[in-house]
């Protein structure tokens, strides 16, 4: 199967069978090594990517680095979320992890090493989901999203990475430093870079560095 290809109509193990688009990415060296499991990255597109046109998804994040790095050392997992719904929706997050689970069942994937992010509105989904599956994912990175600081006990285990721009007006970093306090707090495995003079966009420096990837595959369940 080619680097890129975008799916759609996938059913999601939910009840209402919610189903979802997405963008596949498969390392060019995925045929090769026909014997190689390969890294999982599951990502969380913003609010403005929501809807049906999958060319959305292009714009920022794991599709934009994939597409110039063909080579890119992970099955990224891009879905897209429906307009009138968020990523930290019950319904959603069961239609992600049934995704999940068919691309796990359907391709050479290393269950030790699915690793989860997303920004802004993806960002909250990514805190989320990670409460809600830490016996999932071996790593978590947040950009510029909230979550419910009640859940991070959930997380303490979880080595997590969270990024935010100190000048967000969209998203306060307040959102942030709250998850990221109470995790400190418990002892939780967490990093938390601030950019002095971001605003909304985090994500773009956060994606584009190479340490981000060095860092997630130092982690595995």
């Amino acid at each position: 199967m080619p680097s890129g290809l975008a799916q759609d109509n996938i059913n999601s193990d939910s009840p209402d069978k919610i189903k979802l688009k997405y963008l596949l990415h498969l390392p060019n060296q995925y045929e090769k090594y026909p014997q190689m499991n390969w890294p999982i990255i599951l990502f969380l597109h913003g609010m403005g990517e929501r809807g049906d046109n999958l060319e959305l998804l292009k714009i920022h994040g794991m599709p934009k680095i994939t597409s110039k790095n063909k080579d890119f050392p992970f099955i990224a997992i891009s879905p897209q979320c429906p307009i009138d719904n968020f990523w930290y929706d019950t319904t959603i997050q069961d239609a992600l992890m049934g995704l999940l689970n068919e691309i796990i069942s359907n391709y050479r994937t290393d269950k030790n090493r699915i690793y989860l992010t997303g920004l802004s509105m993806g960002g909250y989904g990514t805190w989320s989901l990670a409460a809600k599956h830490p016996n999932i994912f071996a790593a978590a990175v947040p950009i510029c999203g909230g979550g419910d600081p009640s859940t991070v006990n959930r997380l303490k285990d979880m080595p997590i990475w969270a990024f935010h721009g100190a000048k967000d007006t969209v998203v306060p970093k307040s959102e942030t430093e709250a998850m990221v306090s109470v995790l400190k707090k418990i002892g939780g495995n967490v990093k938390y870079t601030l950019y002095p003079d971001a605003y909304h966009d985090s994500w773009t420096k956060t994606y584009e560095n190479e340490q981000l990837y060095q860092w997630l595959l130092s982690h595995q369940k």
